[in-house]
């Protein structure tokens, strides 16, 4: 079996593949330090918590955003699984060419979701990821890298505004009943909710219209996507386990070179 790691900046999120496909997938806190053995341990548990041990892992890759965690992860994976994982950056074999100025600052977590999208869903495709920053990226139908737009996430937008207005409570992120709201909860909920359908929806347009590109695709993943997804047509797929398959298919990609 294939333990895939996709380390973001609020969650490590962390996927288990057989030859059926995504059999299990958990979640850790990113934000909270760790040592090599609380990672190992921790990864140990939730396998075991659903049925899985350790020998039934036979390789590890690993995607991340968050530089200052890897020593310990990396250490983790080969004191208690005995892998060398694969670690997706520079040099590594995805099947995208990254067209852009300075290919080297594309996010390892953007050119994981580009390959997932390319090669489940074909190009050209824009993918949205509903993640601590929301991003839109598009790849052309010859699997280049082209563009990519970054805007603050749904719950990063929503934190600013009770952190930040001394009277506004912190709420849960929801579509209300109505836009036309008469109290204070449901006017938050409906400006970002609302709000984040009409930035989406503008910048998908506006990278449709832009690059000239005929039958883009559009492909959104992300916790809290779902709520944006099932409010705009312009979103044709949610695919909430998109990041996951995308680190398979480049580990896939890496074995047969």
């Amino acid at each position: 079996m294939l333990l895939v790691i996709d380390v973001g900046n609020t969650n490590i999120t962390l996927g288990i593949f057989s030859k059926e496909g995504l059999i299990g997938n958990f979640r850790l806190t990113t934000k909270m330090p760790r040592t090599s053995d609380e990672y190992g341990i921790d990864i140990c548990n939730l396998l075991e918590h659903r049925n899985f041990t350790i020998g039934d892992i036979e390789d590890v890759i690993i995607a991340s955003v968050v530089p200052d965690i890897m020593y310990s992860l990396n250490s983790s994976i080969i004191k208690y699984f005995h892998i060398e994982p694969i670690i997706v950056g520079p040099g590594i074999k995805t099947g995208i060419r990254l067209a852009m100025d300075n290919p080297k600052e594309v996010g390892a977590d953007r050119i994981v979701d580009a390959v997932g999208a390319y090669e489940l869903y074909g190009g050209p495709v824009i993918i949205v990821d509903f993640g601590t920053a929301t991003t839109y990226d598009l790849v052309t139908q010859e699997g280049a890298f082209t563009a990519g737009v970054t805007a603050p996430g749904i719950s990063t937008s929503a934190k600013a505004l009770w952190q930040d207005a001394a009277k506004l409570p912190k709420i849960e992120i929801k579509k209300p009943a109505s836009i036309l709201s008469k109290e204070t909860i449901s006017s938050m909920q409906a400006g970002i909710v609302y709000g984040y359908i009409g930035q989406t929806e503008y910048i998908i347009s506006k990278m449709k219209e832009e690059s000239k590109l005929e039958g883009i695709k559009v492909v959104a993943t992300g916790g809290l996507g779902i709520i944006i997804a099932q409010e705009t047509s312009l979103i044709d797929i949610y695919d909430p386990t998109l990041t996951l398959k995308g680190l398979q298919c480049i580990y896939n990609r890496c074995k047969k070179s």
